[in-house]
């Protein structure tokens, strides 16, 4: 399967944050969408990097609770991994473990189409293995 088939199930919706925002702001805004990351955008259109909650915890970790005030683009990731709609689950498993990554934007043509996140591909896995047991059921059992 591949990661555009996951996004027409799923959608494309991606939250973003700008640079400057605080990780206050941040923070209120990764808890209101019960989601583990943001794309920090610049210029809204231009993936500048990615803020997760893991970031947050190492941030506050080293900062303290100065964290707060920091900016989006003090702390989070810049090397950010992609990927793109043709690329298929099993690379984009292997990318996440790899990686350590457990969200990955979607590109096409250098324009964001979506995010793929670890919840995502293990729900797309399970629903393969289940149709996958049912075929074979089906089959020993002569359906």
């Amino acid at each position: 399967m591949q990661v555009s088939q996951i996004l027409k199930t799923k959608g494309n919706a991606v939250t973003s944050v700008p640079p400057e925002m605080t990780l206050a702001e941040v923070i209120d805004t990764l808890a209101r969408g019960r989601i583990g990351a943001v794309l920090v955008m610049k210029g809204g259109s231009e993936v500048a990097g990615i803020l997760s909650e893991r970031d947050v915890v190492r941030g506050l970790a080293e900062h303290g609770a100065r964290l707060l005030d920091m900016r989006a683009s003090e702390l989070m990731t810049k090397s950010v991994v992609t990927c793109a709609p043709d690329n298929t689950v099993e690379e984009i498993m292997q990318e996440m473990t790899n990686s350590r990554t457990r969200h990955i934007p979607v590109l096409e043509g250098g324009r964001l189409r979506g995010i793929i996140s670890i919840g995502d591909v293990v729900k797309n896995r399970l629903e393969e293995l289940s149709a996958e047991s049912d075929m074979l059921r089906n089959y020993i059992v002569g359906a």
